[in-house]
Formats: C-alpha cells, sequence, structure tokens
C-alpha cells in the first residue's frame, strides 16, 4: 500500500498557494494521508506544505521557520495523468517528502533516504515491481501519455538527447541551463561520431505551453528534433545511448534496459544504473532496476483512486490510468458512427463523445467522410457498414443491470479494429488478446483471477436480471441456455442450429442426465426470436426467468450453441461443451462439437481467459462519476446496484420494440 494508505493521524497542513485552494484532488489526496490541508498559521503539531521548489514555495518555508513547523513538499507522482497538469487535469497520485525533495540532491529527501536504507529484498514486492515494469511498457504507460503509441518513430539505432523545459525546478537544483544541454549533445556526438541523433522535447513544449532548451537551430543531418506525440517507449526501444539532465525519461530508460549518461542530479542517479556526471557522497548503495521501481514506484508514492475515493497500491492507479488512456488514444480524433439506434445515442456520447461529440451517419459515404474529416469510423458490428468502419463496436459482456432489448444503457462496449467477438469467420480483436495471454504478467493473472472471483461472489453475469431460483432435483444436471436465433452468433457461429436442436443433440448424448433448459430472456420477453415449441420433449425442467449467476452455481456441466453462458460457466469452474464457435471455445478450456478452429491454437489458461475477455477487451464507464475506468469498477456497481434504470420513454420504446420483435429493423 502507499505511503500514508494506513490512515495515520491527522495533522494539519497550512499551505500558502492558491492551487492547494483550486484542486479538490490534492486536497482530498492529502486529507486521506493525514494530512488536511488548512489556511492560517501552524500551532504546535501542525505542518506547512509547499509545492516542490515553486517560485512560491518560500512563503511557506518563511512560516515553517518562523514557527517552528516541520516543512512537507509535494509533488507529482511520477506516473500522473494523461495530460501535463498545466492542461488541468488532476494527478494520479502525490509525493509527500518530510525531509526534501526527489530532484534536488544537495539535501536528502525521503526517497533517496528510502533506496539508501530500505532493504528492497522483499521477494514479492520485488515480482510486483517486475511485473508492473512490463505492465508499462506492453500498454505504453508514462508520467504524461497523450500520444499514440502506433505513431511513427526514427529508425532505429540513434542516440537519444532528452530536452527538459526552461526554467524547471529539478534543473536550477543542479544548475543547468541552456549551456548545459548544449554540452550533453556536444558530448554525445562525440561519444557516437557519425551516429543519428534524435533530441526528445518535452510533452509541455510540444503543446506550447513552456519552451525548452533546443531550438531547430542546434540540428545538423546528423541532428534532427522529435516533437511528435510519440511513445516514450517506443524511442527508447530504437535508441542505442540515452543522454539526459534529469528528466523523468531518464527513469523510464533505465526500466527499458539502458544506462543512461547523466548529466544533472535526479533520484535515479548514483546507485549503479547511470553513468553519473555528478558526484553523490551519501548514495553508496548498488540497485537492481526492480529495487529502484520498488522504492520510487510502490513505496514512496501516494496514489489515489477516483473511483472509490480512497488511497490505493500502484497496480490500482496503473489500472484507472490505463482506462483513461485507452479512452483517449480511442476518441481523441473523434468519431462518425453508423448503426446506432436512437434510444442508445446519448449513452454511446457519453463514452465515446467526452472529447469530441460523435457524429450520427448512417448513409453510404458515412467511411468516407470519417476519413475526410480526420475522424474515425465506427458502426455496430451487425450494421451493413461494419465491414467498411474502423472498428466495429458491441456491447461488453459486463453489460447492465437489465436487457439490452429492454433499452437499458451498457455500462461496458467492445470495438474491435479486427472483426468482432462472435463472429469466428476471421479474427478478431478478442482472439488476438487471447492467443497473446500466455505473454501476461502474473500480476495481470492475479487480477484477473480476482476479478472472477468477485464475480463468482457477488453473483454476477452479463445482464444480472435477478429472479427466483426454483429447487432442483438431485442428479448430474446439465445447463441448456437458449439464444436469439437469428443473433449473429448464431448466423457465424453455429449456422443452421436452433435451440431445438441444442436440446435434441444434449439428451441424445446424456440420456439420463437431468437437463435444465432456460430461454433467453429477450425471448421470454418476447423481444426477440427463438421460442422452442415444447422444450419439455428433451428437458427436465424449463427455468423461466430464472437468474443465470446462482443458477451456474447450481449445475454441473454446460451444453450450449454460441452463448456468453458458456464463458460465465467457465468463471465458476463448470464444465462446458459446445456445438458453436464461440469466441471461448478452441483455446483447451471446453469439450467443442463444433468445426475446429484451427487458428485457435491453445491452450490458454482460465485467467489468461478472463484478463483478455473482461479487462482487455471492452471498455468501461462508471455510472457515478463518468469517468473511463477499469473492469472491477463496474463489477462493484452492478454488485452495489449503483446503476442506471431505464427511463419512462425507454419503458415504452422496448414495449414498442417488443410488438415488432419479427421486423428486420430490430437492432442487434
Amino acid at each position: 500500500m502507499s505511503k500514508g494508505a494506513g490512515g495515520p493521524s491527522p495533522r494539519r497542513l497550512f499551505v500558502y498557494n492558491g492551487g492547494f485552494l483550486t484542486q479538490p484532488r490534492l486536497r482530498r489526496i492529502l486529507a486521506l494521508s493525514g494530512l488536511p490541508v488548512r489556511f492560517g498559521l501552524p500551532k504546535d503539531g501542525d505542518a506547512v506544505g509547499v509545492w516542490g521548489q515553486s517560485p512560491y514555495a518560500h512563503r511557506g518555508e518563511a512560516v515553517a521557520a518562523k514557527h517552528g513547523a516541520p516543512l512537507i513538499r509535494i509533488e507529482d507522482a511520477f506516473l500522473r495523468s494523461v495530460h501535463p497538469g498545466r492542461d488541468g487535469e488532476p494527478p494520479l497520485g502525490l509525493l509527500i517528502d518530510e525531509t526534501g525533495v526527489h530532484f534536488d540532491a544537495r539535501t536528502p529527501s525521503d526517497l533517496e533516504t528510502l533506496l539508501a536504507t530500505h532493504p528492497l529484498d522483499d521477494g514479492a514486492d520485488l515480482a510486483r515491481a517486475r511485473d508492473a515494469i512490463a505492465r508499462m511498457r506492453r500498454t505504453h504507460l508514462s508520467k504524461y501519455n497523450a500520444f499514440d503509441p502506433a505513431a511513427p518513430t526514427p529508425d532505429p539505432g540513434y542516440v537519444l538527447v532528452i530536452d527538459q523545459t526552461r526554467g524547471d525546478a529539478a534543473l536550477k537544483a543542479c544548475g543547468a541551463g541552456r549551456a548545459r544541454f548544449l554540452e550533453m549533445l556536444t558530448i554525445a556526438r562525440q561519444d557516437h561520431p557519425g551516429t543519428r541523433i534524435v533530441i526528445k522535447t518535452h510533452p509541455e513544449t510540444q503543446t506550447g505551453h513552456r519552451q525548452g532548451h533546443y531550438t531547430p537551430e542546434d540540428t545538423t543531418d546528423l541532428v534532427s528534433l522529435c516533437d511528435d506525440a510519440v511513445s516514450p517507449w517506443a524511442l527508447l526501444d530504437g535508441a542505442v545511448a540515452v543522454y539526459t539532465v534529469s528528466s523523468g525519461m531518464g527513469f523510464e530508460a533505465i526500466l527499458a534496459g539502458h544506462k543512461p549518461r547523466v548529466f544533472g542530479t535526479p533520484f535515479y542517479a548514483g546507485w549503479g544504473l547511470t553513468e553519473d556526471d555528478a558526484h553523490f557522497p551519501r548514495r553508496k548503495r548498488t540497485l537492481t532496476r526492480n529495487q529502484l521501481f520498488l522504492g520510487a514506484m510502490i513505496h514512496y508514492p501516494t496514489w489515489y483512486d477516483p473511483y472509490r475515493n480512497q488511497l490505493c497500491p500502484l497496480e490500482q492507479a496503473l489500472d484507472t490510468l490505463e482506462a483513461q488512456v485507452r479512452a483517449w488514444r480511442d476518441d481523441r480524433r473523434g468519431w462518425i458512427a453508423s448503426g446506432m439506434r436512437l434510444w442508445k445515442r446519448g449513452p454511446l456520447q457519453r463514452v465515446f463523445g467526452t472529447l469530441h461529440r460523435i457524429r450520427f451517419d448512417d448513409g453510404p459515404d458515412a467511411a468516407a467522410k470519417a476519413k475526410a474529416a480526420g475522424r474515425r469510423h465506427m458502426a455496430w458490428a451487425s450494421h451493413p457498414l461494419a465491414d467498411r468502419a474502423d472498428v466495429r463496436c458491441e456491447d461488453g459482456f459486463l453489460r447492465s443491470a437489465g436487457l439490452g432489448a429492454a433499452l437499458i444503457p451498457p455500462l461496458s462496449l467492445a470495438c474491435d479494429d479486427l472483426g468482432i467477438y462472435y463472429d469466428p469467420s476471421r479474427p478478431s480483436r478478442l482472439e488476438a488478446l487471447i492467443a497473446a495471454s500466455p505473454n501476461l504478467t502474473q500480476s495481470d493473472l492475479r487480477r484477473a483471477e480476482a476479478l472472477r472471483g468477485m464475480l463468482v461472489a457477488r453473483n454476477l453475469s452479463k445482464y444480472n436480471l435477478g429472479g427466483a431460483l426454483p429447487a432442483l432435483p438431485d442428479g448430474h444436471r446439465i445447463l441448456v441456455p437458449g439464444q436469439v436465433e437469428d443473433d449473429a452468433s448464431i448466423r457465424l457461429g453455429a449456422p443452421g442450429m436452433t435451440n431445438a436442436e441444442l436440446l435434441r443433440r444434449t439428451r441424445e448424448a446424456n440420456p439420463d442426465a437431468i437437463i435444465l433448459y432456460k430461454p433467453h430472456p429477450d425471448v421470454e420477453a418476447g423481444l426477440r426470436l427463438g421460442a422452442v415449441d415444447r422444450p419439455e420433449q428433451w428437458a427436465d425442467y424449463v427455468l423461466h426467468r430464472a437468474d443465470m449467476a446462482p443458477l451456474l452455481t447450481q449445475v454441473h456441466e454446460v451444453w450450449t450453441l454460441t452463448s456468453l453462458t458458456g464463458f460465465e460457466a467457465l468463471l465458476r469452474g463448470v464444465a462446458v461443451t459446445t456445438l458453436g464457435q464461440p469466441f471461448y471455445a478452441g483455446w483447451g478450456l471446453t469439450k467443442d462439437l463444433g468445426p475446429a478452429l484451427t487458428r485457435r491454437g491453445g491452450p490458454v489458461t482460465l485467467d489468461g481467459l478472463t484478463h483478455a475477455t473482461l479487462i482487455g477487451y471492452p471498455r468501461y464507464r462508471d455510472p457515478v462519476t463518468g469517468l473511463p475506468c477499469p473492469a472491477e469498477v463496474v463489477a462493484e456497481r452492478l454488485a452495489n446496484g449503483q446503476v442506471p434504470r431505464p427511463g419512462p420513454f425507454n419503458r415504452t420504446l422496448a414495449k414498442a420494440q417488443g410488438l415488432l420483435a419479427s421486423q428486420s429493423w430490430i437492432w442487434r
């Protein structure tokens, strides 16, 4: 847990910088850390807070000296947000230092003392550090994240020189100005004669907030400026050497496997992981990369969870940042959307339209219009324009407390740039994620295991309808979930099959079993097709409106065509037999009687499948805060009943839709 998460006894923190007044999250993190912000003069037992070594820090320093109060310096954590703080985005965490500030090596700081004296040898903690580094690299997470990981970078084989903003406090602390940066560039050229040099500008320079130290006049045939919004990790992967004064990207260079040459006095220098121009007499210890990360990212910062309004460990902060960064990267260009029913456009706007309002267009030239406008084109996966769209959209697998056909808005949506999960005729992004799941870290798999445990313990499923579960007879119980027969998952994944055929084949293969047939909720509601005439000829019981999640705990097997119930059964350790080609078949976790898909090599683990399906594939929106969020937050909202309900208009429209359920215009 981050520093301060244990709930220390509060002591008032007196501040003299207006930024503390205008930033509620800043005050909240401090309050949760036992430092409620106050204005006035400190008394015995109080402390004074200042923002690092900002131009206004002298006010607090003077008050602390006059009243003999402890001075606490506060800075943003090393993983901050999508955009820099000057864009108004609140931080995900803080560095709360009672002895100094991490970037000024003239005096000790809490971080320096921690790195110098903490054992940093706990095996579980070091494994957390290793996994977090791997996750940051895989998902391209950095301090600031307003960049496209797929944006082109220079051809590999260059020396990377990292610029910083003029007047930065870390540079003032080590006396570095433009002359020092020019000296660094000269030394890089001398160390690597004839090698291309790429100068990476700071994100705040790219957005015009602050000037850097290098200008176009410093470029040559071999020296170029990189002022595009590209991934730091991608740049580091292509570099043969890295030069920095004190940039946080120098820390990331270490994590990426480099030994950067350092011309300033950052916290990561002096521990044997850098080539240092400065001397650090207090830093006499050699650290590993994982130890440095453990101290700087797990033990030192105070991380915040905006959904639960509480402090959290690093891994939860990574969950938050990953969700918010993914949404920004998906939506930054704006969308033109096709095939979206009128009632759902509002919810879609809240998910995908926070940066640029979605334009809805069902015309045949919608894709061309999107390209001309510099936007991306999405289409509902069953819409005729879907094959021309950049992505195909569908409901996610933790959807709502109620049916989509009842016009209840979704809490999760999947956008697939390759295909769509229910169409086995071509690869999908979900299939690619499942295939890649053996590369997940142990932390990733533990996260999936914990989410799976939550779903099982809280009886959560896709629709979470509720409903009484009847007493079931003893014996070997097989659940057969009915499906909507004109649904695309049947047409594409089990063509020609019907619910009646599924029941017949289940009974033929299991003559002595107790077969439980559960019609699909949309079919029971009269909203979709798929009713079975006399299901009792094959089933021992027909379960009307029974809640799926608790039902799955009472059966021994599930036989299905392509139903998501098969996946939900796997989550609960129930054996599954498939007659079609659902996304979860073909990986070694199910008995598959349908046609084999040779491109699904398998095997994968259940936690790997869970991570791909529930964490990696859909996007989620928190119905409480309105923010993009991780899967766990939506699961908690569903469990606690903090979810949207349909209004009177949607309920009326749903009934009207039911009357026309057999018509071809019904949106899937």
